[in-house]
């Protein structure tokens, strides 16, 4: 079963989570705009795209500002060596979100 960004990286900031009191929901957990994109829930597996997800101990800002960061992570290189070909690219996902 393929899991969302929070899942991965158990980062408690979706929604139940126990790092919402301090830090609040993700974004990624729960913009619906991009729901089911890599067969994730809300934009869990394709979190780069979103502005103020958490990362390094660190909100982060908006894509343009976060894509080099993200474009390293783990989860990542997880989602695109798990699509492949299906794999959607940032393009096509912000494209998605307007």
């Amino acid at each position: 079963m393929k899991k969302n960004c929070w899942e991965v990286k158990q980062c408690g900031r979706e929604p139940g989570g126990h790092r919402v009191p301090d830090l609040g929901v993700c974004p990624a957990a729960t913009d619906t705009r991009l729901q089911g994109v890599h067969d994730g829930k809300a934009a869990g597996r394709c979190c780069w795209v979103v502005a103020g997800t958490f990362c390094g101990g660190n909100v982060q800002g908006t894509f343009a500002e976060k894509f080099e960061s993200c474009s390293l992570c783990d989860f990542y290189a997880k989602v695109r060596g798990e699509e492949g070909a299906r794999f959607k690219h940032a393009v096509t996902l912000l494209k998605m979100l307007k």
